[in-house]
């Protein structure tokens, strides 16, 4: 198992891993994904994770690192899409990945890594739980109304 980060070849697949994250994912054209990328890229630290087999990206999360004006200045990191594909979960790609996520962030010097899911199933849950997360925190969001 290979973990690293995403590289230009790797975008396609990434893609098409996505597909297992939401079943209603909408693929977008591939240079704007590679331009959506580098813009991701611009936050220093933050990047996104993969595990290859075959060179092949299997398992996949997101850092983005973001600079804070409190805790002394520490920056804060989220980390979001996170996804392996069914055919490799439970081998640890999805852990590892996770794992080199919040490596980054704490080299970046960020005093805490978060994520959310919105996942009620037990085995996610414990999935994230077993990676290190504690879920010790309300998560609450807004999304954008559609258009009508």
């Amino acid at each position: 198992m290979l973990v690293r980060t995403l590289t230009e070849s790797d975008m396609p697949h990434l893609q098409k891993l996505y597909r297992y994250l939401d079943a209603d994912n909408t693929e977008i054209p591939l240079n704007e994904a590679l331009q959506r990328w580098e813009m991701l890229k611009g936050y220093p630290h933050s990047d996104i994770f993969v595990a290859c087999k075959d060179e092949v990206p299997v398992a996949s999360c997101s850092l983005i690192v973001i600079p804070n004006l409190t805790r002394i200045g520490a920056p804060y990191a989220l980390i979001e899409n996170v996804v392996t594909h069914p055919d490799h979960r439970k081998q640890g790609l999805g852990t590892a990945v996770l794992h080199a996520a919040v490596e980054r962030a704490w080299q970046a010097g960020c005093y805490k890594v978060m994520l959310m899911t919105g996942s009620k199933q037990a085995s996610t849950l414990k999935f994230y739980q077993d990676a290190g997360f504690e879920q010790s925190k309300t998560g609450f969001q807004i999304r954008r109304p559609q258009a009508t």
